[in-house]
């Protein structure tokens, strides 16, 4: 079975990240991985055993379909691919899948899309215009591929609403989280001792990106320390919004209070030690980073995106509230932080009874690769 992908993590020319691990263990799944990866010019393909690694080296962002058809023309006709042992996946239901799809017309080859964000969510759409476009390339395509992956039950279900049918051409496979690694991980840093002056430390672990929404968090940390002074919102992460966060910090004079970190690679510790996990998007596919704190026993306050209501249960290991509810976030924070019977309840189940055992690599990758061959 020879396999081509289509997406735009440019993190696969980079050979010391963890997406790259990960996609030349998938190759080893099947006879060949083609990888077309948008982007600008530049870059430099790569070939690691069966796994190739294209760069579409676009002029422009508005040629990455075109480029990618083109590139995935040219794989066709030197490896003299097959359609009936051949398929392909894109990354997303949007531009990754459009190329995909001019790929299935012409070459006649199977088209799996993968849907890693809740596109069906409104704030998706009332993010920006091209959003909405997104959306309805979506509507578009989705119907047309042959089979569909969705990384959370709540993505899962809300297309089966929209688009009914779907179920028997849809697994449902989340992002691979190491539940028992980070459960057996050692604690390098201890929060509580580097910030001893703070006696509740809430953690949050994200991209600063504008649905991440994590400026509500920040809203809301003059409420907290007003009742809990001792308290701290830790924020670690990069991303394009970090300036903006640092202005709204500033102006809330909660400096002291608020603490934007970058990315570590000892985000076990954090979670081990922190009091409570926050996470404060407008939409999410899977939300990661709640499974990873409930592997390491951090209860998780989320609004109701991705794993919330599946994973992230409502006073069972965590706390849910409605998106952009800022009243209600501060009401649940406050609430929490004050029920210490409640809190210690979630924190004591978490350590005897783990939310799920999860799965190992091998099992996972076995998973994935049902998903694909199935299509």
């Amino acid at each position: 079975m020879e396999v081509i992908s289509i997406g735009s993590d440019r993190e696969l020319f980079n050979d010391s990240s963890p997406v790259q691990k990960r996609i030349l263990a998938y190759g080893l799944l099947f006879d060949g991985l083609h990888i077309v990866v948008f982007t600008k010019k530049g870059y430099q393909k790569k070939v690691f055993g069966n796994v190739h690694i294209y760069p579409t080296n676009s002029i422009s962002r508005w040629l990455f379909v075109f480029d990618a058809y083109r590139v995935v023309k040219k794989i066709t006709n030197e490896q003299k691919l097959k359609p009936e042992e051949t398929v392909l996946t894109s990354q997303d239901p949007f531009e990754s899948g459009l190329a995909g799809y001019l790929a299935k017309r012409k070459f006649g080859f199977r088209l799996q899309l993968q849907i890693h964000t809740d596109f069906l969510n409104p704030y998706f759409s009332g993010e920006s215009f091209l959003n909405k476009i997104r959306v309805r390339v979506a509507y578009f395509l989705i119907p047309k591929a042959d089979c569909l992956r969705t990384v959370s039950k709540r993505v899962r279900d809300s297309l089966n609403k929209i688009l009914p049918g779907l179920a028997e051409r849809t697994a449902l496979l989340p992002i691979f989280v190491d539940c028992q690694g980070l459960r057996n991980a050692p604690v390098k840093t201890d929060l509580h001792k580097k910030y001893k002056d703070n006696d509740f430390i809430i953690l949050m672990a994200s991209r600063f990106t504008r649905e991440k929404n994590i400026s509500l968090a920040v809203s809301v940390m003059p409420d907290i320390v007003k009742r809990y002074p001792q308290a701290l919102l830790l924020i670690v992460g990069e991303g394009p919004e970090k300036e903006n966060l640092r202005a709204e910090i500033s102006k809330l004079k909660m400096k002291g209070s608020v603490i934007l970190g970058g990315w570590t690679d000892n985000l076990a510790s954090y979670y081990k030690t922190a009091d409570l996990f926050l996470i404060t998007s407008d939409y999410e596919g899977y939300a990661r980073t709640a499974v990873e704190a409930l592997s390491c026993g951090l209860p998780v306050l989320m609004t109701g995106v991705g794993v919330a209501g599946d994973i992230v249960r409502e006073g069972d290991n965590g706390i849910i509230v409605p998106p952009r509810d800022r009243k209600n976030l501060i009401r649940e924070l406050l609430g929490l932080m004050a029920n210490r019977e409640l809190y210690e309840k979630m924190k004591i189940k978490l350590k005897y009874e783990p939310y799920a055992s999860g799965i190992s690599w091998g099992q996972y990758l076995e998973h994935y690769k049902k998903a694909i061959i199935s299509c």
